[in-house]
């Protein structure tokens, strides 16, 4: 079984949008990341969730960098409607929060925080399982997984052998 062995300030798992987010933010304030996903990048692309991104949620994408084609491209609403057969209500967003929602799909923040932590140079590792974090509340906090190599991923031999990845967890002393 090879080895893989990777140093970092933060490891994440998990590389949908909360962990690409989280990653994003801590790499912009000068801390290094690893994200551990463990599926490939086309599947968690081609997950389909929500449409609607809060106020506070755009927020933190343009505190993050990413919110430019969001601006473009999304749809801000002031509020919606209920209707039944007899009855139909506008709720104005705008007019009882002073703010609004963005319709943005949720898939294309995922790929907008792919696009942003490839320039960054973020390691992000796909199709990882079995990770352990071990030594959690010690100065040697590391996580362990196993991952197939990348070029058997995508030749998708039948000679599959599994990689053991090590993270060593280096905290910065801005965090204690």
């Amino acid at each position: 079984m090879e080895t893989l062995s990777l140093k970092t300030q933060v490891a994440i798992i998990g590389g949908g949008p909360s962990g690409l987010l989280l990653s994003q933010l801590l790499n912009r304030s000068g801390v290094d990341t690893i994200i551990l996903e463990r599926t490939s990048r086309e599947r968690v692309l081609a997950r389909i969730r929500a449409g609607v991104l809060e106020s506070g949620t755009v927020t933190m994408l343009e505190e993050a960098g990413v919110a430019d084609r969001l601006h473009r491209e999304g749809h801000p609403h002031e509020g919606c409607w209920f209707s039944d057969d007899d009855l139909m209500v506008r709720i104005n967003f705008a007019e009882l929060t002073g703010k609004t929602v963005t319709v943005y799909g949720q898939t294309e923040v995922t790929r907008d925080l792919y696009d942003a932590q490839h320039v960054m140079g973020t390691t992000i590792l796909h199709e990882v399982s079995d990770v352990v974090i071990n030594n959690a509340d010690s100065a040697f906090k590391h996580a362990i997984f196993q991952m197939l190599p990348m070029l058997l991923q995508k030749q998708q031999s039948q000679n599959f052998h599994r990689v053991l990845g090590l993270i060593l967890i280096v905290p910065s002393p801005a965090f204690f």
